[in-house]
């Protein structure tokens, strides 16, 4: 059907629309070529030469070339829209390669942190319980050892033999560190070279006979004098105040390491240490100043001077030491007792004033036991820096004096007035304020700092959630609601 052109040039109706609509390959005749060029086309069998196919389609877009110009643009629009297409593909899929690598390495880092936080409560959770029971440990051997001396001084009184015969025991305190080397060690090594890498502690060329006497020598004297005030202590005064007026020893730790080793000053270990003071004075003055409880009170105090300063020259010449340093140290200890101090008791022996009538008549049981406990109580104290927290270790030895005070009430050998119960508290509050860390006043403010950013949050979470409602219904019924002034 022939459609004769319109006055303005517009031959069909497709035209029309096409003009109309600001088609971007409009031209005029652009149906009419459309019609020509799909009838001109024709199809070609496979395998077919076709020589005027090329010429019929070239003849009929010979007139594209007067409108080069206006269709130039679909040309390029499709070349555009083609290689864009094929962009747009490549770069999505390597988006999505780049999303799943990210989102793998995203999960697999996710997964190592729980882990890496499961391990870290496993452990923590482990040091709990190993803490719980070295507590307990620690402070029953303690109570055990304290009570096994009183019940044996009813038969035989014998302070320095008592203390030289339980730190003979000490010898024994590397053989069981060795065995338990054995027992959890991967890889295995014989006595004497843990022996020699234990050494060290006395210096690289290890233990000589001139650093044996030099460095063995004042802290087995200081452990003998330790233990025999003790026990001296211990004949004048009740379990529970010996062992009360014994934990004054971290006081005078302090107060020894502030002025020889200069240590930090801290405000708080002073007032402990005051307390500590002030509960020596009123334990003497429970029997208002009775001359046993007195001199009881001077072996007690005496006692815990001994074993500060032992800690505190043990940290200045020696340092600090691991588990297996600490036993070779104890055991070399114990063979110093045994071979320079073994004449002391028996010159105490024949002079009469440690005498017993046969060997035969020992309470050995009695020593047996208290040896045994000491030795598992500094066993215990040293493992359990080991698998704890050292903080616990003090605590579980602070632990001892309610201990003793529940046995001395059941055995009906003490009687507690205020002024006693009142001296016994105030050394324990004292005692347990010697356990703060040197950053205690950091680590407070840190914590009532996070406590009032919680709450300020928290507040201004409950200010905001009113208007967070507010808006919400105003939006629902079509309004919205606009603040008064």
């Amino acid at each position: 059907m022939d459609v004769k052109a319109a006055p303005n040039g517009v031959a069909t109706i497709e035209d029309r629309i096409l003009r109309i609509t600001g088609y971007y390959g409009y031209y005029p005749g652009y149906s009419s070529q459309k019609s020509t060029s799909r009838s001109s086309v024709t199809r070609c069998k496979p395998g077919a030469n076709c020589p005027s196919s090329h010429s019929g389609i070239s003849r009929q877009l010979s007139p594209l070339s007067v409108t080069e110009d206006s269709s130039a643009p679909i040309l390029e629009l499709q070349n555009r829209g083609s290689s864009g297409v094929c962009g747009h593909r490549v770069e999505r899929q390597n988006r999505s390669a780049d999303d799943g690598t990210q989102t793998h390495s995203e999960n697999s880092s996710q997964e190592n942190r729980i882990k890496a936080r499961c391990v870290s409560c496993t452990s923590m959770v482990l040091k709990g319980i190993w803490g719980l029971l070295i507590i307990l440990s620690v402070s029953s051997s303690w109570v055990g050892t304290t009570q096994i001396v009183k019940i044996t001084y009813k038969n035989f009184y014998c302070p320095f033999f008592m203390t030289w015969f339980s730190t003979n025991w000490n010898i024994m305190f590397f053989p069981v560190y060795y065995s338990g080397h054995l027992a959890t060690a991967q890889e295995k090594q014989s006595p004497m070279k843990k022996f020699r890498e234990c050494s060290r502690i006395f210096g690289e060329d290890g233990l000589t006979l001139k650093l044996f006497l030099k460095r063995t020598a004042p802290f087995s004297i200081l452990w003998t004098l330790t233990n025999y005030l003790y026990l001296l202590a211990l004949k004048k005064l009740t379990a529970t105040d010996v062992s009360a007026l014994f934990c004054c020893n971290k006081a005078f730790v302090f107060l020894l390491s502030w002025i020889v080793l200069k240590d930090r000053f801290m405000g708080v270990r002073i007032v402990a240490a005051i307390m500590a003071i002030t509960g020596i004075v009123m334990m003497a003055y429970a029997d208002n100043f009775h001359a046993d409880s007195i001199i009881g009170v001077a072996f007690a105090v005496g006692s815990a001077s001994t074993s500060a300063l032992y800690k505190v020259l043990f940290k200045m010449f020696l340092g600090s030491a691991n588990f297996g340093e600490a036993a070779h140290f104890v055991s070399t200890l114990g063979f110093f007792n045994l071979i320079f101090i073994s004449f002391t008791p028996v010159i105490l022996y024949f002079t009469k004033v440690e005498h017993w009538s046969s060997f035969a008549a020992l309470p050995w049981g009695c020593l047996c036991g208290m040896a045994g406990l000491w030795l598992a109580f500094n066993i215990l104290v040293n493992v359990g820096v080991v698998l704890t927290y050292p903080i616990l270790i003090s605590i579980g030895t602070v632990l001892s004096v309610p201990g003793n005070a529940a046995v001395d009430l059941l055995k009906q050998e003490v009687i507690f007035n205020v002024v006693r119960l009142a001296a016994t508290i105030i050394i324990c509050i004292g005692f347990l304020l010697m356990l703060l860390p040197e950053e205690w006043d950091e680590i407070t403010l840190r914590f009532i700092n996070s406590l009032k950013e919680k709450k300020s949050e928290e507040h201004v979470d409950d200010v905001t959630d009113p208007s967070v409602h507010l808006r919400g219904r105003g939006r629902a019924n079509g309004t919205v609601s606009i603040p008064l002034a």
